[in-house]
C-alpha cells in the first residue's frame, strides 16, 4: 500500500489531499473519498483513509479547508466555537446573516473561529465544496487503479453533511456513508443517485432527531437509504482521538461501513451515470 500527499485543482484554488493506493494486481477497482470533520485533514482522517485502503480501495482524503482557513480551525479554536454554540439557537448555521451577527456578539477571542464556522457551514460555501468533491471524484476516476463507475464516499460530521449535499449534485457518486451529518436540502433529494448509509448517535439530538424525516423524504423519492442509531453514543462516537469515542458503537459502525461499501461498490454494479 502506498501513501502520498498531493495537490488537486479545486474551484480557483489548490486542495491538499492524502492518497492511499492499495496493493492490487492489474485491473480497475473501487475507490472512496473520505471527508473530514470540522478539524480538517488531521491524523484521524488519514488513519481512516488508511484503514479503508487496507480493504482494497483506492482512497482520496481532500482537505476542503486548504488555505488560510485551516489556521483558524485548530482544535483549540474549534473548542472555543463549540462552547459558544452550545447556547446558540440550533438552526443558527442554516442562516448565515444570523450566524455572523451571533459571532459579532461573542468575546473577541471567539470571533475569528466563529466567522470561519459561518463561512464553511454556509449553504453557498457548502455548494462550492460539493463541486470540489465532484472534481475529486473525477480525479480518482482518471487513476489507473480506479473504476470510475465505482466511487463512493465516507464523511464525518461536517464531512457527513457534505456526503449528502454532494450526492444531490453528482450522479457519478455511487455510494455514500453519512456519519452524524446534517441532511441536505430536502428539495434536492430527487436528484440523488447514490446508495446511502447513515450512522448516528442516540445522544446526539441536534443531528439524530432529524433523521426520520430525512429517511422518509428519501423513501418518498424512491432512494436507497439504510441507517442505524447507536443508543448511548454521542456525536463523533467513531473518532478515537476525541472524548466522545464509543468503542462498541465504532466497531459495529465499521462493520456496517465495510459491508455497505462491498455491496454497493464491489459486489453489485452501481447506478449508471447519466
Amino acid at each position: 500500500m502506498r501513501q502520498s500527499t498531493l495537490s488537486l485543482r479545486g474551484l480557483n484554488r489548490e486542495l491538499e489531499a492524502f492518497l492511499v493506493e492499495p496493493e492490487r494486481g492489474s485491473g480497475r477497482g473501487p475507490a472512496i473519498v473520505v471527508i473530514h470533520e470540522i478539524f480538517g485533514l488531521d491524523d484521524h482522517i488519514r488513519d481512516v483513509a488508511t484503514r479503508i485502503g487496507r480493504e482494497g480501495y483506492t482512497v482520496l482524503a481532500p482537505n476542503l479547508f486548504s488555505g488560510p482557513i485551516a489556521k483558524l480551525l485548530t482544535p483549540a479554536n474549534v473548542a472555543l466555537a463549540m462552547a459558544a454554540l452550545r447556547d446558540a439557537p440550533p438552526d443558527l448555521r442554516a442562516h448565515p446573516e444570523r450566524f455572523r451577527a451571533f459571532a459579532a456578539s461573542q468575546p473577541a477571542e471567539r470571533r475569528p473561529v466563529l466567522e470561519a464556522f459561518a463561512q464553511v457551514t454556509s449553504p453557498d460555501q457548502q455548494d462550492r465544496f460539493a463541486e470540489e468533491l465532484k472534481l475529486c471524484r473525477e480525479h480518482l476516476g482518471r487513476l489507473d487503479l480506479v473504476d470510475p463507475s465505482r466511487i463512493g464516499a465516507v464523511g464525518f460530521c461536517f464531512g457527513g453533511a457534505m456526503v449528502g449535499r454532494w450526492a444531490t449534485i453528482d450522479p457519478g457518486l455511487a455510494a455514500g456513508v453519512i456519519f452524524y451529518g446534517q441532511a441536505p436540502p430536502f428539495e434536492r433529494i430527487p436528484a440523488i443517485r447514490a446508495r446511502l448509509l447513515g450512522l448516528y448517535g442516540g445522544e446526539d439530538p441536534g443531528i439524530t432527531n432529524g433523521v426520520p424525516a430525512f429517511a422518509q423524504a428519501l423513501r418518498a423519492a424512491g432512494k436507497s437509504f439504510d441507517y442505524h442509531v447507536y443508543p448511548g453514543a454521542r456525536h463523533a462516537f467513531f473518532n478515537d482521538a476525541r472524548p466522545n469515542y464509543h468503542p462498541d458503537s465504532a466497531r459495529d459502525a465499521w462493520r456496517r461501513v465495510l459491508e455497505f461499501l462491498a455491496a454497493a461498490l464491489k459486489d453489485a454494479p452501481p447506478p449508471s451515470v447519466a
